[in-house]
């Protein structure tokens, strides 16, 4: 595919106003014959978002069709496979059950619903994790990305640790999402992060290909040949079978999505607004910390 077409095809699966879901055709991926695509595990027990699709969807009766791309994904994984290192034994549904919060902004169901069953954390006691789960591809993404970054960057509480996690659903996403670990294993990824949402969206280079990454790559002084052996190491293919574990258990159907400390999902739909998305999360971050 050329890089014109790409950049067309990635224009049109990204036309709705909330999310980018995996429920209907997209773009051709390219993947490169250095980086086949994973295979997924099976035998899979039904995931919290797709027992509950109309709460985790994205539309509404005021809103356009939810934003798609094309559902390539394997059977979920089995519930009773052993937890990758590094993560804490997996939470029961009890625990995420307990004191739910409730306010004037927040409503179970409306504006965050519940992960089931709520899912590990990776962080110190006294902290809560903030996850956003997300694609390069998707521009409600990138429109979300700058909120995103000043957040991160100065409005969160200090008890928050906040990370991003892939969206991992069709051979185009992984593509990304081993861009993502790429940059972050080169240490590139405070620097480029931005840049590649504006190389793609902007720029209109998908980024599909090995050889488009590479050349995006020199332009920012990273050697070709350094970036394929880190795009293709093992560390990289480590963090993507996690990305794609968490993609599995917290039950994630569309991008861009926030998950708070590994029991609560909401997103701009829900919240109402962006504004409303950072409240829902700073007091649900809150709720979490003082309970």
């Amino acid at each position: 595919m050329n890089k014109v077409l790409a950049a067309l095809l990635l224009a049109v699966i990204c036309i709705a106003p909330s999310a980018c879901s995996k429920q209907q055709p997209a773009a051709p991926s390219q993947p490169s014959a250095a980086q086949p695509s994973q295979p997924q595990p099976s035998n899979a027990q039904p995931s919290a978002a797709q027992t509950d699709a109309p709460a985790a969807t994205e539309a509404s009766a005021s809103a356009a069709p939810t934003e798609t791309v094309s559902e390539t994904e394997d059977a979920p994984q089995a519930p009773d496979q052993q937890t990758p290192s590094g993560l804490q034994p997996t939470l029961r549904l009890g625990d995420a059950i307990a004191a739910l919060p409730s306010s004037e902004r927040l409503k179970e169901g409306s504006t965050y619903r519940r992960v089931v069953p709520a899912q590990p954390t990776g962080v110190a006691p006294g902290k809560v994790e903030v996850v956003e789960v997300f694609w390069y591809g998707c521009s409600h993404c990138f429109e979300l990305d700058p909120a995103i970054e000043s957040w991160r960057k100065k409005g969160k509480p200090a008890y928050v640790e906040f990370t991003r996690v892939p969206g991992m659903w069709n051979d185009t996403l992984r593509m990304h999402a081993r861009l993502y670990f790429a940059t972050e294993a080169l240490g590139k990824l405070e620097e480029l992060h931005t840049a590649i949402f504006r190389e793609i969206h902007v720029n209109k280079n998908p980024l599909t290909t090995v050889e488009q990454m590479k050349g995006f790559f020199k332009q920012h002084g990273v050697n070709p040949e350094e970036f394929q052996k880190v795009f293709s190491s093992f560390g990289v293919e480590s963090k993507l079978q996690r990305a794609d574990f968490l993609n599995r258990r917290y039950g994630i159907a569309e991008v861009p999505v926030v998950i708070v400390n590994g029991k609560y999902l909401t997103d701009q739909q829900m919240a109402g607004s962006e504004r409303g998305l950072f409240d829902v999360i700073d007091e649900l971050a809150a709720h979490e910390h003082g309970g």
